[in-house]
């Protein structure tokens, strides 16, 4: 099998995905375009080698459908040779596209790929692209649907989460990412969004609300108790997990992942790819793996992949120097770290998408990049990339510097 490597990364900031967001007035193809452009420009690629661009996006309808890769390597001056697909694994998708790319160059498929996301949520709202597993009985039924942020809270109290919990994760996830772009931390690989004038639309997530406190987050009313007990959706997890007389609702927007606007781009290829093009290797893709979870809980799938990947790695948690979990809700990483007993200060160091969003195709690569830099940062070697996935899913990566 050839050996995969990572030779760079870029992402776009996050803006608010609403139409007030910084970002809204820009197209989906056109945030995919600027990530394409960077990373060309950065490593001065021909782009006529580029064997595919692979890019998650999870509801690739209106002005995010029609095969967005492709179309952003037009609008970004690629060569007409580079071919494009997207792919969607709900929130993985951005990792799974990675992955996806990875095991292509492991067999030899190709030589230099371009993987990576987008999602614009301010202007294609989430599950515009419609589907059997939210409206279909006789696949509703046996997956136990319920709203993503029911399962956070079904998981919160099987696995004794409080309020004050999740709250308390979610301020320290605010302060970590205020940090981290204080010091600097995602300079080089953050690349501002420009208007057609050249003139900076955004260069800074956008949804960071680093004054929060546990004060302003009490302030909030739970978001998903009305559907839980009025949409019948409580009834739905207790008849999953009858072990819970009533789940206890602590999740809201403030310990949930934001709903924003966003890109990025992994550049990946094997050792000949590289050298034909003159790249300097950053991280080598050791191992990667999906698996299917509890659709009821829905959101624990990070541990079921973790597992998996460990066992087939040959590795152990003390062998991962970082990892970086995506904050759906505040529930998913506390249920993480109790089940791997995981110190905080490993795992998303930089805070995550309660502080700085969510957008969906694009998150996994995304946060792939951001471990990657403080790998480099802090001289450590292996991290772990894993994302929970709507359905019942997770998808983990392992990567290591070279």
């Amino acid at each position: 099998m050839t050996e995969v490597f990572i030779y760079d990364h870029v992402r776009t900031p996050r803006g608010r995905g609403k139409k007030d967001g910084a970002l809204h007035e820009v197209p989906s193809v056109r945030l995919a375009a600027k990530t394409l452009e960077a990373i060309r420009d950065r490593n001065g690629l021909d782009t006529s080698y580029v064997d595919d661009i692979i890019m998650g996006c999870v509801d690739p309808v209106m002005d995010a459908g029609a095969v967005i890769p492709k179309a952003a390597a037009f609008e970004a001056g690629y060569s007409t040779r580079a071919p494009g697909m997207q792919i969607s694994r709900f929130c993985s998708s951005g990792l799974d596209a990675v992955n996806f790319a990875a095991g292509k160059i492991a067999q030899g498929a190709d030589d230099i790929v371009i993987a990576g996301g987008v999602e614009s949520m301010s202007r294609v709202g989430m599950g515009m692209s419609g589907g059997s597993w939210y409206m279909d009985p006789s696949v509703n039924f046996p997956a136990f649907f319920m709203p993503q942020g029911v399962s956070a809270d079904l998981i919160a109290t099987k696995y004794g989460f409080s309020r004050d919990d999740v709250d308390a994760y979610a301020v320290e996830s605010q302060k970590r990412a205020a940090k981290a772009w204080d010091a600097g931390y995602f300079k080089n690989s953050v690349i501002p969004v420009k208007d057609q004038n050249g003139l900076v639309i955004l260069d800074r997530d956008e949804h960071m609300r680093p004054t929060t406190d546990m004060q302003s987050l009490a302030s909030l009313n739970p978001s998903f108790q009305m559907p839980g007990e009025m949409g019948g959706f409580e009834a739905v997890g207790i008849q999953a997990h009858p072990e819970i007389e009533r789940i206890n609702y602590v999740h809201h927007a403030g310990n949930s992942s934001g709903i924003v606007d966003g890109a990025a781009a992994v550049l990946i290829g094997s050792k000949a790819g590289g050298e034909s093009m003159n790249l300097k290797p950053r991280a080598r893709i050791r191992h990667f793996a999906n698996i299917g979870s509890d659709p009821a809980l829905m959101l624990t799938g990070p541990v079921d992949v973790t597992e998996k990947l460990l066992a087939r790695s040959g590795m152990k948690i003390a062998d991962i120097d970082l990892f970086e979990l995506n904050e759906a809700f505040a529930a998913v990483v506390l249920r993480y770290m109790q089940a791997f007993e995981i110190s905080h200060d490993k795992i998303n160091v930089n805070g995550g998408a309660i502080a700085m969003g969510h957008p969906l195709g694009a998150t996994g690569a995304m946060i792939l990049g951001t471990v990657l830099d403080e790998l480099e940062r802090r001289d450590l070697n292996t991290a772990l990339i894993t994302l929970c996935i709507g359905a019942g899913m997770g998808t983990a990566t392992i990567i290591e510097r070279v």
